[in-house]
């Protein structure tokens, strides 16, 4: 399968992680923009990861719901990331914005993003496609 292929045949396990994102979602505590977005990932290992918006009055100091799923992930020892999927009540699929684009690059560069809606629009692609030329551990030399 190749990921970027939007015509390519979905991840076996996407069902259960857009459930898991949809579910995640709930949690969004997005009182300023009203734009509750959830994510799911799924590492090496199988397990899968949540994690939903968070915004705060200044509101620069918020997370989107995919920083607070990679971390989460992360700081509980996940390491090879395989999926991130994105999902929003918007009419088309949200893609990562540009500061979650550049975390997930460092962190899940080859990892498949499948970004949905409500009614099962579905964007697949890469994190990598998203961001060709990011910026990593590699252009510090």
């Amino acid at each position: 399968m190749n990921p970027a292929d939007p015509e390519a045949a979905p991840d076996p396990r996407e069902q259960e992680l857009l459930a898991a994102a949809w579910q995640a979602r709930e949690a969004a505590l997005c009182s300023y923009s009203r734009f509750a977005v959830g994510a799911a990932i799924l590492d090496g290992e199988g397990r899968v990861w949540t994690g939903a918006n968070v915004e705060n009055a200044s509101y620069t100091l918020g997370l989107c719901a995919e920083r607070v799923a990679l971390f989460y992930a992360l700081t509980h020892g996940a390491r090879d990331i395989r999926s991130v999927v994105v999902v929003t009540g918007a009419a088309v699929p949200s893609s990562p914005c540009g500061a979650c684009r550049q975390i997930l690059f460092e962190f899940a560069a080859d990892a498949t993003l499948v970004a949905a809606t409500a009614d099962s629009q579905v964007l697949r692609t890469t994190i990598r496609a998203l961001l060709p030329h990011g910026f990593d551990a590699s252009s510090l030399t």
